[in-house]
């Protein structure tokens, strides 16, 4: 409890139920509602691809098929697909909280993401270089505005929050829309989320993306010689579409992943084990908690037996 800032909660999902539930701190429970700063990142990843789905929009798009303005500075071959991995090449700062305050010079989604062309310049092409950030999941989630001339918002909740229940959940802010960190939530709702994730697609029995879209976004997109910029929390991993790739089977395959963010809260699946985690803090705790969540992730392996050999 002092380690993790005096409010956390733990959240364990395992075939269907919630089978270890443990809150602490004054007022502070699975009902609580806390920033979750870049854990917002795997639920935008999710929105995106339930377009690839429906064949609205394809990886393998163009930004600049719907932002023209990214072609007029060098960067009309950035795809959906770089976005999702961060592999866009546009330069960028690591996400700390100062940087996160900043963004409130902007008053829209729009505003951010044509400053991301203008003004940012282009360090590698498209899909070589991994650099950790708000920008690839904040352009894609603009694409998604221009494309349905609706609000990322609104998208969110008809495709993802309130299907999946997630009622304490938004990404409402008084300033733009932070596809990649402004999402509040609570740690009953992300269970919500990351249950999905790990039935592959389902939720209460029905279905919210399709396994190829689950499969696309649990494919490891990079390698160790991609990575320029990583935050300490996730240094050693590869990454899929709005998560680290925590371990991989001997095949390469995803089998465990993880969205943590700046404020301490940290989403997790494991597949081989069958179940899902979060830890879910409130406040800034920084990135060197990481090593205290694999140790609870280690206690919860020991008690329940993988399936992968």
């Amino acid at each position: 409890k002092k380690e993790l800032g005096g409010n956390v909660v733990a959240l364990i999902y395992k075939d269907g139920k919630i089978i270890y539930q443990k809150a602490l701190g004054a007022d502070f429970n699975a009902k609580t509602q806390a920033p979750v700063a870049s854990c917002s990142k795997w639920l935008t990843a999710a929105l995106v691809m339930s377009f690839i789905d429906q064949g609205k929009l394809s990886l393998d798009d163009k930004v600049s098929k719907f932002i023209p303005i990214f072609s007029k500075y060098s960067k009309g071959y950035i795809t959906i697909k770089d976005c999702l991995a961060h592999l866009t090449g546009i330069e960028s700062e690591p996400i700390r909280p100062v940087t996160i305050f900043s963004r409130k010079k902007y008053a829209t989604l729009e505003e951010e993401v044509t400053d991301f062309a203008s003004k940012k310049e282009i360090e590698s092409n498209p899909g070589l270089e991994f650099r950790y950030s708000n920008i690839g999941l904040n352009i894609a989630g603009r694409v998604l505005e221009v494309l349905t001339r609706r609000s990322f918002e609104q998208l969110m909740q008809e495709r993802i929050t309130r299907p999946l229940m997630m009622r304490n959940t938004s990404f409402s802010s008084l300033n733009a829309v932070n596809p990649s960190g402004g999402a509040i939530s609570t740690a009953n709702d992300y269970m919500n989320f990351l249950s999905m994730m790990l039935d592959n697609g389902i939720f209460n029995g029905k279905r919210i993306l399709s396994g190829n879209a689950v499969a696309a976004m649990q494919t490891v997109r990079t390698s160790a010689s991609m990575i320029k910029y990583a935050p300490k929390v996730a240094e050693g991993y590869n990454y899929g579409f709005g998560a680290w790739i925590l371990e991989t089977d001997a095949n390469g395959n995803a089998t465990v992943l993880a969205s943590p963010g700046l404020f301490g809260t940290w989403p997790m699946i494991d597949k081989c084990r069958g179940y899902a985690c979060i830890f879910f803090t409130k406040g800034v705790l920084g990135e060197e908690k990481k090593d205290i969540y694999l140790d609870i992730k280690n206690s919860i392996d020991q008690q329940i037996i993988t399936n992968c050999k």
